[in-house]
């Protein structure tokens, strides 16, 4: 009973556990599927799973994976990815593509963590990789352009937006990534080089009619001019754009090239003039336009006044500086808010996700309680009906016996008078008193009544050892000494009692033993003694007895 109730407590945690495993790993699955075109979608399915409850690594390795993937395309923060670690680390060796698509997540989680440099090593050692297929090759590179762009490694840049734009084959993206090689070129002092490209852009967007590109890569030339101390050419380009775009909200941007350039030439007159434009073009601009504006005026507005004055104020300076590092510390602050509220977020679902636990346990120990309630229950009445039904039997068998014991009709054959003999002998009034019911009562005083006197005394096998060898030529002598030992002294009875031609259930009766106990014992007599399954025990020792004796 009790190996029942554990199996039961074990499939029932089983069958729990699976069937909630089951269900993340079909979620997780759903989300990968869904993620690059409706991430959104992606992450409201993933906020239903709680990732402590995932426990195979294949399944939390792809929970990570597709919650940074979800992150990348909506292009907002992957701080808090660090676990995509694990997914790196599980797929590698094991699945090629999510290896790379990990490691591409990894280096990013590395980049918005701070660590650019460390996301720009693992990119490039995940680039020199072999086979990799160009879908994920564009993701790599992507990823490696945009980090190297930002911690202006632009030198090294350059091969891999080379090498995009040879995977490119949309026109809007070889624009961009055209666009992208020119800017590392101005950034890694390669002017011509940059003027060569811009040139280029500004051409193939004239063809096309692209106003908007055109005024964007014309403005992008007029820096580059400035780096290649081309600066008449920069003016004029920057008077051609407010000439043709009076309007633009870049004109403020334009006054001020102009004003660096006269201040590069030497003209501080032209210089403050333009810068002085510039200002009161920028007045119009928003907060945040306006602050970025005056990360590049400020500096030229002191080096100005230093050349005016031969004074170098630190006032000037320190103005910009602090504005751009209030700037910095409320986005830092707005960052920490947002990681705080997430993490109150989670640890509320963790809450919840706990509270929800504990009642479900209590309902599956409740529910197991009342399944072995209700097996103990079963067994309990099976094993009365099952003692029931023996005790019914055995009172059948004794009231037979009785019966057969107090017929007056004499004995026809040795046989029957053996088993007369041997209803006295057994002390069948033993056995009756010793289940001392009413039913048995009566049938003791009924079967005192027959004479023969037992005086309550156990079976004395001996005297039944002797009526069977009397009868039966030996029988239990030849038995004893061919299989007695290896046969135990009931076995040796049972199998007596078998040549005395007793049933299985006299044979329970007289011994005192359950009918299903009698089947075993006779199980063991044929392997004991090698009688065959299908073979009747006596008669094939007695075949046996005689083929020894010829």
């Amino acid at each position: 009973m009790k190996r029942i109730v554990w199996i039961i407590l074990i499939a029932a945690a089983c069958v729990a556990s699976c069937s909630r495993s089951g269900r993340h790993e079909r979620v997780v699955a759903g989300a990968e599927r869904v993620v690059f075109s409706q991430p959104d979608s992606a992450l409201v399915l993933l906020k239903e799973i709680n990732p402590v409850e995932l426990k195979a690594d294949s399944v939390r390795a792809l929970y990570y994976l597709v919650t940074a993937a979800a992150h990348k395309k909506n292009e907002s923060s992957m701080a808090a990815d660090s676990l995509t670690r694990m997914a790196l680390e599980f797929y590698e060796g094991r699945d090629y593509r999510r290896f790379l698509l990990s490691a591409d997540l990894y280096a990013l989680h590395r980049f918005w963590a701070g660590d650019g440099r460390g996301a720009l090593r693992l990119l490039d050692s995940v680039l020199a990789l072999p086979g990799i297929p160009d879908s994920l090759m564009k993701e790599l590179l992507a990823s490696r352009i945009g980090v190297g762009g930002a911690e202006y490694d632009c030198r090294r840049n350059i091969p891999y937006v080379k090498r995009m734009l040879e995977l490119c084959e949309d026109a809007a993206e070889v624009a961009e990534y055209r666009g992208q090689l020119c800017e590392n070129y101005v950034f890694a002092g390669y002017g011509d080089s940059a003027l060569a490209v811009i040139d280029e852009l500004i051409a193939d967007a004239a063809a096309k009619g692209a106003g908007e590109a055109h005024f964007e890569y014309t403005f992008e030339k007029i820096g580059i001019l400035e780096e290649l101390g081309r600066y008449e050419e920069s003016n004029d380009l920057a008077d051609y754009l407010m000439e043709h775009a009076p309007g633009n909200s870049a004109v403020s941007f334009l006054h001020y090239w102009k004003a660096l350039n006269h201040f590069n030439m030497g003209n501080l007159a032209g210089a403050q003039e333009q810068l002085a434009l510039a200002d009161s073009c920028a007045l119009g601009l928003d907060e945040d336009d306006r602050n970025y504006y005056r990360g590049f005026t400020g500096p030229l507005h002191e080096y100005i006044d230093y050349c005016r004055s031969g004074k170098l104020s630190v006032a000037g300076l320190a103005t910009s500086n602090n504005t751009r590092r209030d700037v910095l510390n409320r986005m830092e602050s707005t960052k920490w808010e947002t990681e705080q509220k997430a993490l109150r977020e989670e640890n509320r679902a963790l809450a919840l996700k706990t509270q929800n636990d504990r009642q479900a346990a209590v309902i599956i120990i409740v529910a197991l309680i009342a399944i072995i309630i209700a097996l103990v229950a079963w067994w309990a009445v099976q094993k009365r009906a099952r003692k029931a039904l023996e005790a019914e039997e055995r009172a059948e068998t004794l009231q037979k016996m009785v019966d057969e014991l107090s017929s007056r009709a004499p004995a026809t054959d040795d046989h029957e008078a053996l088993r007369r003999a041997m209803l006295r002998q057994l002390g069948v009034i033993k056995m009756v008193a010793e289940a001392p019911t009413e039913q048995n009562r009566e049938m003791l005083r009924r079967f005192s009544s027959i004479g023969g006197d037992t005086r309550g005394a156990l079976v004395d096998w001996n005297a039944v050892h002797e009526i069977v060898d009397s009868l039966y030529s030996g029988f239990y002598t030849r038995l004893h000494e061919r299989y007695g030992h290896v046969l135990s002294d009931k076995e040796e009875q049972i199998v007596v009692l078998m040549a005395a031609g007793f049933s299985t259930k006299e044979i329970s009766v007289i011994t005192s033993q359950t009918a299903a106990t009698i089947y075993v014992r006779k199980s063991a007599i044929r392997k004991k003694t090698g009688v065959p399954g299908k073979e009747d025990i006596v008669e094939y020792l007695n075949d046996l007895d005689s083929a020894s004796g010829d």
